[in-house]
């Protein structure tokens, strides 16, 4: 059985505007100072950084930043929403000869509803959030899941992914990886710079 993942937001889904929004929501209800949504943009998906202390300035999320987080969220998650340019062609080619998962540190709930929202949800076999794991993304659990539950091996699956997080996930699981330049973050190596160039190298991989 072939799987491919795939990240969500970022990759899939361009919901940049969003979580920018988002993120500056929670922010001045703590009172600081919203932020130019290119640099939270470029610095969300960054392994080498805390989150928690870059965004809110303390080492781990509180109640509060959760709660005004989980809500803003939940009521605009749908909004300036779009799925990017010939992601959805490339998921009908490849339904019917590849399993397919998403991987994403957003919560399976709102992917849920956003991909449902976008008619995404029917092609993937699975869906899996931050709240599926223990330990999110770069950490590999999600991948092992996945692959798991699918019922595969890591030698037959893929993880397509706009960060590092997804590239170190995908590593450290014994997975390989496909770095896309479309999302968020700026890669200047390695990277798949279109949706047909995807597609190109994951038949390459399989074939």
């Amino acid at each position: 059985m072939k799987l491919i993942m795939f990240d969500m937001d970022g990759t899939l889904v361009n919901s940049g505007t969003m979580i920018a929004n988002t993120i500056n929501y929670v922010r001045e209800n703590i009172g600081l100072e919203i932020l130019e949504k290119h640099h939270i943009l470029t610095n969300v998906n960054d392994p080498k950084i805390n989150t928690a202390e870059f965004f809110y300035g303390t080492k781990h999320f509180t109640e509060e930043q959760t709660i005004l987080f989980e809500n803003y969220y939940n009521q605009n998650c749908l909004k300036e929403l779009e799925i990017y340019d010939g992601i959805e062609t490339l998921l009908k080619e490849l339904k019917g000869e590849f399993k397919l998962a998403v991987a994403t540190n957003a919560s399976s709930i709102f992917a849920h509803k956003m991909l449902t929202h976008l008619g995404l949800r029917e092609y993937f076999d699975l869906l899996y959030g931050y709240d599926s794991v223990s330990q999110p993304k770069p950490h590999p659990e999600m991948v092992y899941k996945i692959i798991e539950d699918i019922k595969t091996t890591k030698e037959r699956s893929l993880l397509v992914g706009d960060s590092h997080k997804d590239t170190q996930a995908a590593t450290s699981a014994g997975v390989d990886s496909i770095l896309v330049n479309w999302g968020f973050s700026d890669h200047s190596e390695n990277a798949i710079e279109s949706v047909e160039e995807l597609k190109q190298h994951i038949f390459k991989k399989f074939n």
